[in-house]
């Protein structure tokens, strides 16, 4: 009977969040200012205000101060290729080049102070909190694996990432607006690509990790631009060659407008 409750009691403790305390009397409500931006030609980014608070499962009393909050927001996944240039005989030519599998294209991480006086180290890298301690999987030879983070291609393909503001890390962008109430700005740029955004809030209290709570956005393009987007999807072949006869009649009215007589 002992060996038959073992596997139940196991699968029991894998649901349990990591680190949170057997006591915990506390639920995290989350919401959203929108769950859908609209993309048309003229945007030039937005922003999403998470709002959130801590409220008692009925379990117990909720604790009235101290709780940190850190939010990671992963945008959809691709994979993108780094290049290193290297200057040869006066030319500067593709030297080395390293391909990041299924990597966020954009990934925001936010918090309520720096991340390393809210939990140790350690838990950092295991819950992935910073940009240092997530984690992008390379394609290395015949291997996929993440790198040392002074590795000179994740260092390049995170400042290039920052510096397009598709990479975000900002520790005191959630702000406490009681001992249980918070709200953070979720910035959303101009080049931020459609799909799906995933929340994950964490709640924590005396570096420990409490509870979480989850919720999702979508950037869609609407108007003109999504009518294009389609038809280069469900229709390649008509797209292009509608494509070369715009492009052709354009060039030839060009030349008759321009033609020097």
């Amino acid at each position: 009977m002992r060996r038959a409750l073992l596997p139940a009691v196991a699968a029991l403790v894998a649901l349990l969040p990591l680190g949170a305390p057997a006591g915990a009397a506390e639920r995290l409500v989350t919401s959203l200012s929108t769950h859908r931006v609209l993309i048309n030609s003229v945007f030039t980014g937005a922003e999403v205000v998470l709002f959130g608070a801590v409220e008692s499962d009925g379990a117990g009393p909720v604790r009235r101060g101290g709780f940190d909050v850190i939010a990671t927001v992963v945008g959809p996944r691709q994979t993108l290729k780094t290049l290193r240039k290297d200057r040869m005989l006066g030319i500067w030519i593709n030297a080395d080049s390293r391909t990041f599998i299924d990597v966020p294209a954009y990934l925001a991480i936010l918090g309520t102070r720096p991340f390393d006086q809210v939990v140790s180290a350690e838990r950092l890298r295991r819950l992935q909190i910073g940009l240092n301690n997530v984690v992008l999987p390379q394609q290395i030879g015949p291997d996929v694996a993440d790198v040392v983070t002074d590795d000179p291609f994740r260092r390049a393909f995170l400042r290039l990432k920052t510096e397009r503001r598709l990479y975000v890390e900002d520790a005191r962008a959630v702000t406490m607006l009681s001992p249980t109430l918070f709200q953070a700005s979720i910035p959303v740029p101009a080049e931020a690509p459609v799909g799906t955004y995933e929340v994950d809030v964490k709640l924590f209290h005396d570096g420990m990790l409490v509870t979480r709570s989850t919720s999702a956005f979508e950037i869609t393009k609407v108007g003109f631009e999504r009518f294009v987007a389609t038809a280069a999807v469900d229709n390649g072949l008509l797209y292009g060659i509608v494509t070369a006869m715009m492009a052709l009649m354009t060039g030839w009215l060009a030349s008759i407008v321009f033609r020097r007589d």
